[in-house]
């Protein structure tokens, strides 16, 4: 598929770098599901080969962020490749930026991330209700093109919160309205494009993680509370469904299309705090229940202030120009690889048309 077939489409829908560990233990606590505070630990392998053409092959796979819930211990890159390097981009979203000058030959590309993952409980007990945000935060109160902030939006925001007292609790109310109205649509194509102004100018309320988590980050906005999704891929195994990550005996997992959209929003007191309302649709389709039902009441307590950390984050972008400058801009979301032959661009929705392929071994 095209670059400008895609676009079209999409608007409408050996080299090491090291890190040192430095997180600190968590208390270890229980839940409805048994997920334990802690670490995990995953060696993801991406590959990819490109069939020859005849123009330059440009490539920008999302780097595993650093935070305090994850830390990106180890990159490995090896290919026959022209020209491979790590590049920062807006949003402080980091790249591995890959060219092939010669289109005549198979691009080849292995790459290798080693990552911890820090399963972590938040009190939100001590939130705090002033809104005194710093210029970093205040990045994520502004609109986007896929996100926008306006009167009418507003409206409906205030209409949600309205027996809300404090930030957390607008958050909230946001969040169980979020859970409530949005469905999972598995029609939708990959992770969906995260229109959240359409959705609600619309009432298009169906699709999947990345339309329900931009929606939630959306109306979070509009009520002056700082909010950011959170592109990254399904790692390993769920203690909560099979639908929110699987892997075998051994803890290898085959997760190429494991892409997956989560949220945080910012709280004084709390920081940046986890929530992943997509999810909670996911478990209700999956596994035919309905809000009512138990296992979605304890899902959707859980996701709210807490994420199961067998997900491995890559970077808050949306609507944004990659580092180097692509032909094509900007760029809605970056939780997939991007590539680029020539002006036109891959179908990253596609791994076997793109010839990609991404998996997962948990060490213990």
């Amino acid at each position: 598929m095209k670059r400008r077939t895609f676009l079209k489409s999409s608007a409408l829908l050996s080299t090491t770098a090291m890190v040192s560990p430095s997180f600190v233990f968590a208390q270890t606590q229980t839940n409805p599901f048994g997920i334990k505070d802690g670490f995990r630990k995953f060696t993801i392998t991406n590959t990819y080969k490109i069939e020859p053409s005849k123009e330059k092959t440009q490539l920008w796979i999302p780097v595993p962020l650093t935070s305090n819930y994850q830390e990106l211990v180890d990159i490995k890159y090896d290919g026959n490749y022209e020209k491979a390097e790590l590049v920062n981009n807006s949003y402080d979203s980091k790249v591995l930026y890959v060219l092939w000058s010669d289109g005549n030959k198979q691009k080849e590309l292995t790459v290798t991330f080693e990552v911890i993952t820090n399963q972590k409980t938040v009190d939100l007990s001590k939130a705090k209700s002033d809104q005194n945000y710093t210029a970093e935060v205040k990045t994520y109160l502004e609109p986007t093109a896929h996100i926008p902030v306006n009167d009418k939006i507003k409206t409906l925001a205030n209409s949600i919160t309205k027996n809300a007292k404090t930030p957390l609790d607008k958050a909230q109310a946001i969040y169980d309205w979020t859970v409530t109205t949005m469905y999972r649509d598995n029609s939708v194509v990959g992770c969906g494009l995260g229109d959240a102004g359409k959705a609600l100018e619309e009432k298009l309320f169906g699709g999947k993680c990345t339309d329900i988590s931009s929606v939630f980050v959306c109306l979070l906005r509009n009520s002056n509370i700082p909010a950011r999704e959170v592109f990254g891929i399904r790692a390993g195994k769920s203690k909560i469904s099979g639908a929110c990550g699987k892997a075998d005996e051994k803890g290898f997992a085959n997760i190429t299309g494991g892409q997956h959209c989560r949220a945080e929003f910012y709280i004084s007191g709390l920081g940046w705090v986890k929530a992943d309302p997509a999810d909670v649709t996911k478990v209700r389709l999956a596994e035919n229940l309905k809000n009512e039902d138990k296992k979605i009441q304890d899902t959707k307590k859980y996701m709210f202030g807490s994420w199961e950390m067998n997900w491995v984050a890559f970077n808050h972008a949306r609507d944004f120009v990659l580092n180097p400058k692509p032909e094509q801009y900007p760029l809605n979301m970056l939780g997939y690889p991007y590539a680029e032959e020539g002006e036109d661009a891959l179908n990253y929705y596609d791994p076997k048309s793109f010839s990609y392929s991404y998996t997962s071994q948990e060490r213990v």
